[in-house]
């Protein structure tokens, strides 16, 4: 008799017949140990795969800490999207007190506000828990850093704008009208660090959209 690893038996009966004998206990073992590692290969390789950044909560507005943000490849799609958003929109560059428009920036917030929420809505279902923290850190941003300004400031210096506009001076600039505002200091700080934290955030996209 011949023995292969005590799965496969050739044997000869009666000089003449030779018999296959397969050990299907040793078999099917063989194919559960092999099914097991290759679950625990493609578990390490997505372990490995993952890289973290240190996001500062401070600097975004939505906290008072820091935190270790992983993220993986599926996620540099959606933190490159963004990224693109902010840095051609008003919201990622830095205020220019002599030639932006009030109004502008906050059209260009708002606009930043609901395409960052259509993407994430984008995302697919079987994607989110792969993206859970890039989806929650982006919320916060928005829900934390973004909207607390626009709920105090925009609707009260819109209505302000627009009556002003109608009584103002034709010749004279949308810079120099709404430096008027009676709380033009207060806002203008809270503006300006609103977007310096809007910034940051982009700064935040880049770095894992590009690995950095």
């Amino acid at each position: 008799m011949v023995t292969v690893m005590d799965i496969i038996s050739i044997s000869i009966e009666n000089n003449k017949n030779i018999v296959l004998t397969l050990n299907w206990i040793a078999l099917l073992a063989i194919v559960v140990i092999v099914v097991v590692i290759s679950v625990l290969l493609k578990k390490i390789a997505h372990i490995t795969s993952k890289k973290s950044v240190t996001v500062n909560e401070v600097t975004l507005g939505i906290g008072n800490s820091s935190v270790n943000l992983t993220y993986e490849q599926k996620d540099k799609e959606i933190a490159y999207k963004l990224w693109v958003e902010l840095s051609t929109r008003k919201i990622g560059i830095p205020y220019d007190e002599e030639n932006d428009v009030i109004i502008e920036v906050y059209n260009s917030w708002y606009e930043f506000f609901k395409i960052a929420r259509d993407l994430m809505k984008e995302i697919p279902f079987n994607r989110i828990k792969h993206s859970q923290e890039l989806i929650e850190l982006t919320e916060r941003v928005l829900n934390d850093g973004l909207r607390p300004h626009l709920t105090i400031w925009q609707a009260k210096f819109r209505k302000w704008f627009d009556n002003k506009s109608e009584k103002s001076d034709p010749g004279q600039s949308p810079q120099e009208l709404q430096r008027q505002y009676p709380d033009y200091e207060n806002l203008l700080n809270n503006l300006k660090k609103t977007n310096s934290q809007m910034i940051e955030y982009k700064e935040l996209m880049r770095k894992i959209a590009f690995d950095e």
